[in-house]
């Protein structure tokens, strides 16, 4: 089983937002399947599974809010006996530009508190991320006001976008690993 983590924050206050760049990509990759993401009774999340390439995937988005993404995953993972190495974090990163992809096998939390929460609930740093462009922070603007507020509509065409590649990038760290995706989709 591989497991797609999308961060975000749950609520329609925070749907557009560049710090809901996870839930976005798992929603198209929802619909795109004909999924519906269900709440689930023993964990703070909605999931929804589906197969690829006869490999059992889980879309997941925490319900915790991002600062907490790690209470939700952390349980999750230890009843679903998935390995770390079988997990991929969809992440917002403002460091990035807007509609640039970079994956990971692994890496630091920076300054993203969902990362920081799922480093330190999983104990390992030691999973894949998807990292999706979203900056940069305008000079004038603080960093969380700017994460939590709608985007323009300038750069939602380039979120339309970039969600699909997104989509194209997880649905090749399912089929090929790591290492094939990174060389593909890390430009």
């Amino acid at each position: 089983m591989k497991i797609i983590v999308g961060l975000g924050n749950p609520g329609r206050k925070y749907e557009g937002t560049p710090h809901n760049a996870g839930f976005e990509v798992i929603n198209e990759i929802a619909r795109e399947n004909g999924l519906k993401m269900k709440k689930s009774w023993r964990f703070p999340i909605e999931s929804a599974q589906f197969s690829v390439e006869q490999q059992t995937v889980l879309l997941v988005k925490p319900q915790t809010f991002m600062n907490r993404s790690g209470d939700a995953i952390a349980p999750l993972l230890r009843k679903k006996g998935v390995a770390i190495s079988d997990v991929l974090v969809l992440v917002d990163d403002v460091e990035l530009p807007l509609g640039k992809l970079r994956l990971r096998a692994s890496g630091s939390a920076g300054t993203h508190n969902g990362l920081k929460s799922l480093i330190e609930r999983l104990g390992s740093k030691e999973f894949a991320r998807l990292r999706m462009g979203v900056g940069p922070v305008p000079t004038d603007r603080e960093l969380v006001a700017y994460v939590l507020a709608k985007y323009s509509p300038e750069a939602r065409e380039q979120v339309r976008e970039q969600v699909p590649r997104a989509v194209d990038a997880v649905r090749a760290w399912v089929c090929d690993g790591v290492e094939k995706t990174m060389n593909e989709f890390n430009r």
